[in-house]
């Protein structure tokens, strides 16, 4: 049996009220697998540790959260902290400081699962998103001048190096190697002279190393549109980070919520730990009412369980998740359902026990 020592930050807003749920599901694929035991440590950062100390984290968060085999992050942001403080003071930070530059996440349209695109079927949608995931457009360099007054200039500079946007398009050239064999750049270099253009070389020159791999050069306009109107073409897509960023939104609208998008943000190499964490943020409007959709944040475990070698725990949890979805019987309202977060797991957590007698 393999320990795992888990760093949990359920964060703010519904990652505190999803986060628990995910937790049941790891400790029951350990119990049904008798393959793991996971042991967590939590840490109550985010917004509410912010009014009370004036950070997101500790000084000494990355030192704390190194020794961990990875994090299980809820979600940060809560309208009593502006969002650049937030986000900066924590997710960026852990992202940033581990190497966590390939930001994978997976758009499959579950079964039973109503695509608001018409005559989709469960399993036409399946394409992962890889977005760069330390640099590009959120690297942070930039500033403000003459505050207030009206010449006021403020600067956002996106920082593009050679090494990084290498990394991260062989990270994605390996996953469609291991996939449907189809990859495509998400670029702008009609309008990004310099960024873009580096980005279309580094993507052309690696691509020499993966032949069997079919790319396309797919500029963000167009490629946005081809979401709506044609995602059962895609396989992998690659992008920046804030391209990434807003495609995997849309990806998630056209599998039927923002509730069922899970990521992980990984350090390939494993230097550093990996963290796992639900697309759909801390949702707010929907905090504490007990309708939060717990099936990104399990499937978050499953990816990162997968990503720690527990393939038949991870598979085991998502086809329990597919068939609670496909069952129709026990979803949340951003589904069509009027189902509370608890009863969700439960659903999933009994199908996960039917499946693995």
């Amino acid at each position: 049996m393999h320990d795992y020592h888990i760093a949990v930050v359920p964060g703010d807003g519904i990652g505190q009220e999803v986060t628990p749920e995910g937790v049941r599901l790891l400790d029951l694929g350990g119990e049904l697998t008798g393959s793991y035991k996971c042991h967590y440590e939590y840490f109550p950062w985010g917004c509410e540790y912010y009014l009370k100390s004036g950070r997101m984290m500790p000084d000494d968060g990355l030192t704390l959260l190194q020794r961990f085999d990875a994090i299980y992050f809820g979600a940060v942001g809560f309208p009593t902290v502006p969002d650049h403080v937030s986000l900066r003071g924590l997710r960026l930070p852990i992202c940033q400081g581990f190497e966590q530059y390939a930001c994978v996440r997976p758009s499959l349209l579950l079964p039973g699962i109503q695509s608001p695109l018409a005559g989709k079927r469960a399993g036409d949608i399946d394409f992962v998103v890889v977005r760069e995931n330390t640099e590009g457009e959120y690297s942070g360099s930039g500033g403000r001048a003459h505050r207030g007054l009206p010449l006021e200039v403020a600067t956002e500079t996106s920082v593009f190096t050679r090494s990084g946007v290498e990394r991260v398009i062989r990270y994605a050239y390996n996953l469609a190697r291991k996939r449907r064999k189809r990859l495509v750049n998400a670029t702008k270099s009609n309008a990004q002279q310099y960024a873009m253009t580096l980005w279309d070389e580094v993507f052309d020159a690696a691509g020499l190393d993966f032949p069997e791999v079919k790319t396309e050069r797919v500029l963000i306009d167009a490629l946005a549109a081809r979401f709506v109107l044609k995602p059962e073409s895609l396989d992998v897509v690659v992008g920046s980070n804030l391209f990434g960023d807003i495609l995997t939104d849309l990806g998630a609208a056209v599998c039927g919520s923002m509730g069922l998008a899970p990521s992980g943000n990984i350090n390939p190499e494993r230097q550093y730990p990996s963290m796992f964490e639900p697309v759909h943020g801390s949702a707010p409007d929907i905090c504490g009412k007990g309708v939060a959709n717990p099936i990104a944040m399990i499937w978050c475990g499953a990816m990162m369980l997968d990503f720690l070698g527990e393939q038949s725990a991870a598979d085991l949890i998502l086809s329990a998740i597919k068939a609670c979805t496909a069952s129709g019987e026990t979803l949340t309202p951003d589904l069509g359902g009027r189902a509370g977060t608890g009863q969700v797991t439960e659903a999933i957590v009994a199908e996960a026990r039917r499946q693995a007698k």
